[in-house]
């Protein structure tokens, strides 16, 4: 009687529907949507800005742009005048570019201004915001404000001087901010279009060429700047746009992990 006992005891408590009978886990356990690293291992990461592949020759193409930055930093420390370097593509004067290529300098120069950058980031932002690509807008805006500033606060630890001493110029602030614009757009594309670390880097290094360079070639052309100031503006959008886009992931995949966290 007591083994009958212990049987009907036995079966008297069916399993929880809410309990998988193989694995002796929740069912409900099972289904949740993982978190934190696993999350980004399963594709929690799909809007990352820095696609995996890339991340270790951006960090490396930033280490090298930083060591550009501070060679040329202490080379041309308080200098006030073009360097041997300088003089290899332009002696700077006031009349280098003539119309209508003057026009087309003028144009990039504007972009580059405040009331132009700020029509042009603000146009980029929300295009990415329509999109649903929230981090691309933060790193946008992120992105530029941090090149532009790290370059103006360069230009007040170098003191190189152009046209008089209140004119500021290593490094080049125009071409840090349209080169920093390009990297982000690039980035965006390369995460939206799932490229692999070849085609990605392709895009992401054309992208950041093309744009130091036009933006390079007008502030020269236009005496703004000696040709080593534009290549620091360009270098210094290299260091710092791949590490704000590390920040910004970083950030959102924190936020996110809490949101997950909260739901009941």
């Amino acid at each position: 009687m007591a083994a009958h006992r212990s049987d009907e005891g036995a079966h008297s408590h069916p399993a929880s529907p809410s309990q998988d009978p193989e694995h002796h886990l929740p069912i409900a356990e099972s289904h949740r949507r993982p978190t934190g690293h696993a999350a980004r291992a399963t594709g929690g990461s799909a809007s990352a800005l820095l696609p995996a592949p890339l991340r270790a020759w951006l960090g490396l193409t930033a280490v090298l742009a930083a060591m550009v930055i501070a060679l040329l930093g202490v080379l041309y420390a308080g200098h006030s005048e073009s360097g041997r370097v300088d003089r290899w593509f332009v002696e700077p004067t006031a009349d280098s570019v003539r119309p209508p290529w003057r026009r087309t300098a003028l144009a990039l120069d504007f972009l580059g201004e405040p009331a132009g950058s700020l029509m042009l980031v603000g146009a980029i932002v929300a295009g990415c915001l329509l999109i649903r690509r929230p981090r691309a807008a933060v790193l946008v805006a992120a992105g530029v404000v941090m090149s532009v500033g790290t370059a103006t606060l360069l230009k007040h630890v170098v003191g190189r001087t152009i046209h008089g001493a209140g004119n500021l110029s290593y490094p080049s602030g125009h071409t840090a901010f349209f080169t920093a614009l390009a990297l982000a757009v690039a980035l965006l594309a390369t995460g939206w279009l799932g490229l692999g670390r070849t085609a990605g880097m392709s895009l992401v290094l054309a992208a950041a060429l093309v744009a130091g360079a036009a933006m390079g070639w007008a502030e020269v052309a236009l005496s703004a700047h000696y040709p080593t100031d534009a290549l620091g503006g360009w270098c210094t959008a290299l260091a710092v746009v791949p590490a704000t886009a590390w920040l910004v992931d970083r950030a959102a995949d924190r936020l996110a992990d809490a949101g997950r966290r909260e739901r009941p």
